[in-house]
């Protein structure tokens, strides 16, 4: 590469970074650029794809990994004596850190980046990098120096008038709020956030702030609005194409059906996020989502799966020194050697969750595995039951819960001693416990009662300002979904976005007609409740066709169904869609079996109708498609290939598929031996030529499976 073509390169790549879309791309991308012989030449270029390479890891989760490269680029920044490239490695070793948990050795390297950028007199980067100061502190639950930091921070943006990074610094303060568990004025800083990303069109910080608002109703225990606020945050995520976002709300709302007890959907969302997270290679998102499908298992008491997961979660947590993670998984699969009586295993495991959260400082962690233990050796099935162990874990984990001040850990710890205490005869105590455990949980109670009401105040306060906003946004979204329910959703698009005259032209379609033979026979006999119920699940087993085929259904009347393919979408492959979705659609109305409803009367008729038949016709060429109304919108096609296709099907027999020789050429397979289409597991069978009205003397054909 000439230098000028290796800085465009680089330029190209740290766009790429900053979309966060395709860390793989980067990576190969940062890994070609390093093997460049020129790159050697240029220090500061080779210091950049560095960089980026690190920034990509680490957003994947590999941070052990991104390290080196973080180093390497922080020692040619130096050499190049570049200040700004070297806090800006500063920063990145210190996020580095900060995913690795040593929070003291990130904030060191933001300090560092801290004083070059004063050196520099970056007041932009030095509002940046002490918000980041500020985010760690909140790592580190210093919280007065983490709001210090925020508030520092937010007064430079202001100064600037950056909005982007104001609305950064304020869902920073409510997140400090929110780890305090002042919810009310979390809640309001939150809103202000996104109040200011909407107003900016920020969308992918709008979801954060969405995400964070969904937690803060998770801690209040209300789970139905934590799952509206995160379904609006996965929207947005969708909208702007942030796939690392969508996987992280995806896992978010399994976590939500899972505290809603719908451990179904839990699976379903924790199974898709995973998959996410497997597409974008983010090691530590597969890890957690690994992990809590396991638990989800658990809750279905099926406790061997629930290992089988666990173990893949602790595995994958372990590869990344994760060690919060590795404690966690550790600990939830004792719960599961609990569960199958196998104590001893579910000992040791709670033993080395301890030693790891002990090594880590994660107090709480502690706290509650040491209770665990406590639970193991209160098991009278237990071979090492003893009573007077379970006591001494389980205040050893008390003291631990009273000096985090966790009164609903104490109070779930004052249940077990009563258990314990009644197991040894000790009344008196038991009953002791008893009553803390009752005046603890009523409290606990009485705080989140308290922080509700607090909730709702500001909610009151808000509602208001949010309420034509609200109804605003109802609205499009009912109009979007009613349209979207009656016109093919391209075209439905199209109105949404004030197009009021839609006709277009489609050179090649495949248009299908279906009918029900003798149905004016049938009608007559059939009672009019019957014959709906009938109606609709012949047409509903044909829209399951359709959709499986790629047809769009365009109408019914009275017993005619029509769809076609390669409209209002291209499709090059329109004729064979449909001659399969016929095919499918024959077989589901010969295999077809309607059992009415005992509520919509006795069904005496059914032997006079007998069984109930289809025709279908099929053929090709140009249509015309439009929108016509001004009030109940629906969408149409005309032209010779619709007229035709109906004549195929009135001029067919009952149980075939009557189609033109025209159709069977678009199938692009020669017309004589049809040795192609009985691979694929069809075959065209001449009949005799037949006058058509409209069109004269046609030779035809009937399509059926080979």
């Amino acid at each position: 590469m000439t230098p000028n073509e290796l800085h465009t390169a680089v330029e190209e790549l740290e766009a790429l970074v900053k979309t966060g879309n395709d860390f793989a791309e980067v990576e190969t991308q940062a890994q070609l650029l390093l093997t460049e012989e020129s790159i050697a030449n240029e220090p500061e270029l080779h210091c950049k794809v560095l960089l980026a390479l690190s920034e990509s890891l680490w957003s994947r989760g590999y941070a052990q990994e991104a390290l080196p490269f973080a180093e390497q680029a922080l020692g040619l920044a130096v050499n190049s004596e570049n200040k700004k490239l070297t806090a800006r490695a500063h920063l990145n070793i210190g996020v580095v850190h900060k995913q690795l948990f040593d929070f003291h050795c990130a904030l060191e390297y933001e300090f560092k980046a801290f004083a070059l950028y004063e050196e520099l007199e970056d007041k932009r980067s030095i509002g940046l990098i002490t918000g980041n100061i500020g985010l760690t502190y909140n790592n580190l639950q210093d919280y007065s120096r983490a709001l210090e930091y925020h508030r520092k921070a937010l007064a430079i943006h202001e100064e600037f008038n950056n909005k982007k990074a104001m609305a950064g610094a304020i869902h920073n303060i409510g997140s400090v709020y929110a780890d305090l568990r002042d919810y009310s004025l979390a809640l309001e800083h939150y809103s202000q956030a996104l109040s200011i990303n909407t107003e900016i069109g920020n969308k992918d910080w709008a979801g954060h702030n969405l995400y964070c608002t969904g937690s803060v109703y998770m801690n209040l225990h209300d789970y139905s609005r934590a799952l509206e606020y995160n379904l609006k945050a996965l929207f947005l995520y969708e909208e702007v194409g942030n796939k690392l976002g969508i996987a992280f709300i995806t896992s978010t709302i399994a976590n939500v059906f899972s505290l809603l007890s719908d451990y179904s959907r839990s699976l379903e969302y924790n199974e898709k996020a995973l998959t996410l997270y497997e597409q974008l290679g983010n090691k530590q998102g597969v890890a957690l989502c690994t992990g809590n499908i396991g638990i989800v298992h658990s809750e279905h008491s099926d406790y061997l799966r629930a290992l089988e997961y666990l173990h893949k979660a602790r595995t994958l947590d372990e590869e990344l020194d994760n060690k919060s993670g590795v404690a966690r998984h550790i600990g939830n699969i004792g719960n599961q050697y609990k569960e199958l009586y196998d104590f001893s295993n579910a000992l040791a495991c709670y033993e080395e969750a301890v030693a790891i959260c002990e090594d880590i400082n994660d107090l709480r962690g502690m706290a509650n595995w040491i209770c665990n233990i406590g639970q193991v050796y209160a098991e009278i099935k237990f071979d090492g039951y003893d009573l007077k162990k379970a006591e001494e874990y389980t205040l050893q984990g008390g003291a631990i819960f009273e000096e985090l001040g966790d009164k609903k850990g104490l109070y779930l710890l004052h249940e077990s001693l009563t258990e314990i205490y009644e197991k040894q005869g000790r009344k008196s105590e038991a009953f002791d416990h008893l009553k803390k455990y009752h005046e603890l949980k009523e409290e606990v109670q009485s705080e989140d009662a308290k922080k509700k009401a607090e909730q709702l105040d500001y909610e009151r306060k808000t509602a208001e300002r949010e309420k034509q906003l609200a109804v605003e946004r109802a609205e499009a979204a009912t109009v979007k979904r009613i349209l979207h329910n009656t016109l093919p959703p391209i075209i439905a698009d199209r109105l949404i976005n004030n197009e009021t005259f839609i006709a277009d032209s489609y050179p090649n379609v495949s248009v299908l007609f279906m009918d029900l033979v003798n149905f004016t026979r049938i009608a007559a006999i059939i009672p009019p409740r019957h014959l709906i119920y009938l109606l609709n699940t012949i047409f509903s087993n044909a829209d399951a066709v359709m959709e499986k085929h790629g047809l769009e259904k365009i109408k019914t009347i009275g017993d005619a169904y029509m769809a076609v393919a390669g409209a209002p979408v291209h499709q090059d492959d329109h004729a064979q869609r449909a001659a399969l979705a016929a095919l499918d659609v024959m077989e589901a109305m010969n295999n077809l079996s309607v059992t009415i409803p005992e509520e919509l009367g006795e069904t005496s008729w059914a032997e006079q109708v007998g069984e109930i038949q289809v025709r279908i016709g099929l053929h090709c060429g140009e249509a015309i498609g439009g929108v016509i109304g001004d009030k109940k919108f629906t969408f149409d096609l005309w032209g010779d290939a619709v007229n035709t296709a109906s004549r195929m099907e009135s001029h067919g027999e009952a149980g075939r598929i009557h189609v033109s020789e025209e159709f069977l050429q678009a199938l692009n397979r020669p017309s004589d031996t049809f040795s192609h289409w009985e691979k694929e597991g069809m075959r065209a069978i001449p009949r005799d030529e037949i006058a058509i009205k409209g069109k004269g003397i046609m030779k035809t054909f009937f399509l059926e499976r080979a």
